[in-house]
């Protein structure tokens, strides 16, 4: 880190915000230096994404100062705090769907001419590219994008204004390790400079290598501003929840039973009509929990979403206990057990718009117990339903009638869990789950998978996290391109660094020694299988 000097980067000094009388930031106080990484940790709900779209100008805070490089301002929009050097990664990405790529990255920048030159732009686009090994095609329209393509799309606009302050919301959650230590590197050379990185992340490992300084925050208050070398990962999540919290997860040995989700030879397009899945097979079996990884955009999604029957099949067989779907609709793979959790809890597996009520009916109503006189919705019987599930999956809540955007992403997330897992299902696709949340509802999503694996059902996990699908998979399957690189039969005996290979494109059978030679733990060759 570069020396501080007197004058901080950025002060922010009793900030307060709430909304419908509910306090979000209460008298907080922040300092980012030049040439550091500032940390902001936080549960769900704790007010870290309300300071961060204040200091960005989405919000106006209530009370409370903001100086930059030691002058008082005042942010209207974020037009201000753009002009005022702040650029920010949203978590949920500020992007026009209907735009490309390049012209989401110019959209709202100042001084171009009445015709934009958009060649210029797409070549300043692929230099950011090359330099931050950040990678997405500039002509692609958004809409048609994963959630790992829209987040890279959301850095790269960042960037390409050269902001003299940077916050990052999960930067790291669709990339490999071997890209996130690029990014760290990147960010790195970025304070070196003289800049200031505003860091929000729930993975405390990540937390504790590229941090100088950690602020804390818990229920809208400001808890503690510490140095990386005077705490633990410990003491930060008790500061974060306010009590001890155990990382170790309950996770049982189980004897695989019989298979339950059988596809073969997948051939699956994307919305651009490229071919995204191709000539996939995998099995998923009772009391087991299979891990797809790979990097985002490779066909996970298109994979699920054929999976869960929302998205059309070209060739091949998905069954469910030995009865064929394909070509079936979406409520018969419903009907046949399968629930699906997609990555995208706001833009598609909720509606946010809708109270608690409407979104737990979403993909019920249909139901006899949800209907009177099988043409009207039965709303008693969903208001008591979803009362019980509230209860049961402890979603906070300002009441059951109130739209599902009042909620924090963690609840919302345990929202949809509750939706999709109270009917016992016989296969769970759960896509990124546990995506943008703090480390109590990370723990919540992780041990309600395994519940659902221990009372028999196959669980389908596809995560970018690598350490959660080596923590929780009882075999892992890895995708590149859309094509299966190999399944690892036992995960306690690869290492990170295979498997970021994997998901760069090796081949499981290419390792000479596929489970590292000589490494600690490892000394059974791990070979491929369909």
């Amino acid at each position: 880190m570069v020396s501080i000097g007197p004058v901080p980067l950025v002060s922010m000094r009793g900030i307060d915000k709430a909304f419908v009388g509910v306090k979000a930031n209460s008298d907080v106080d922040l300092d980012l230096e030049r040439g550091e990484v500032h940390t902001l940790l936080g549960e769900n709900g704790a007010g870290k994404s309300t300071l961060m779209n204040i200091l960005s100008g989405l919000y106006t805070a209530d009370s409370g100062v903001i100086v930059i490089n030691g002058e008082p301002r005042v942010f209207r929009s974020p037009r201000d705090a753009i002009r005022a050097g702040i650029g920010m990664v949203h978590q949920h990405f500020m992007l026009v769907p209907t735009l490309s790529v390049w012209e989401n990255v110019a959209l709202g920048l100042e001084d171009q001419p009445f015709l934009l030159d958009k060649g210029r732009v797409i070549e300043r686009v692929g230099d950011i590219q090359k330099r931050y090994g950040i990678h997405v095609d500039p002509l692609a329209p958004v809409w048609q994008l994963s959630i790992g393509e829209q987040q890279r799309v959301a850095i790269i606009k960042t960037l390409y204004r050269s902001a003299d302050i940077l916050i990052l919301d999960e930067p790291t959650s669709v990339l490999t390790p071997q890209e996130a230590r690029a990014l760290f590197r990147t960010i790195r050379q970025i304070t070196a400079e003289g800049h200031g990185v505003i860091f929000i992340s729930h993975k405390l490992d990540e937390v504790m290598d590229i941090s100088d300084r950690i602020t804390v925050l818990r229920k809208g208050k400001k808890v503690a501003t510490v140095n990386v070398k005077d705490v633990t990962k410990e003491s930060l999540a008790e500061m974060m929840v306010g009590r001890r919290v155990v990382f170790q997860i309950g996770k049982t040995l189980q004897n695989p039973g019989r298979v339950v989700l059988e596809a073969r030879e997948l051939v699956v397009r994307g919305d651009r009509g490229r071919v995204r899945v191709d000539r996939f097979s995998l099995d998923v079996r009772q009391r087991e929990i299979l891990g797809l990884a790979g990097v985002s955009g490779n066909g996970q999604e298109e994979l699920c979403d054929a999976l869960a029957g929302i998205r059309k099949t070209e060739k091949g067989s998905i069954r469910v206990d030995g009865y064929e779907l394909v070509g079936k609709s979406t409520r018969e793979f419903q009907k046949r057990g399968i629930s699906y959790i997609p990555a995208d809890r706001i833009g598609t597996g909720l509606v946010t718009g809708m109270n608690l009520r409407e979104n737990i009916a979403l993909r019920k109503y249909w139901r006899k117990e949800f209907t009177r006189f099988r043409f009207f919705i039965h709303w008693e019987n969903i208001a008591g339903r979803t009362g019980q599930l509230v209860e049961r999956y402890s979603v906070v809540n300002p009441g059951l009638g109130f739209p599902a955007k009042m909620l924090s992403g963690g609840n919302l997330q345990k929202l949809m869990l509750a939706r999709e897992l109270s009917d016992d299902p016989r296969v769970v696709i759960a896509v990124q789950p546990t995506w943008g949340l703090d480390v109590s509802a990370t723990l919540f999503v992780r041990e309600t998978l395994l519940e659902q694996r221990d009372k028999g059902a196959g669980v389908l996990l596809v995560s970018d996290d690598l350490e959660e699908i080596l923590s929780l998979s009882d075999r892992i399957a890895v995708i590149h391109n859309g094509r299966l690189m190999g399944i690892v039969e036992d995960p306690d005996r690869v290492t990170e660094e295979q498997m970021g290979l994997m998901m760069a494109g090796t081949r499981l059978k290419e390792f000479s020694n596929p489970v590292g030679e000589g490494s600690e733990g490892h000394g059974k060759e791990v070979s491929p299988s369909l």
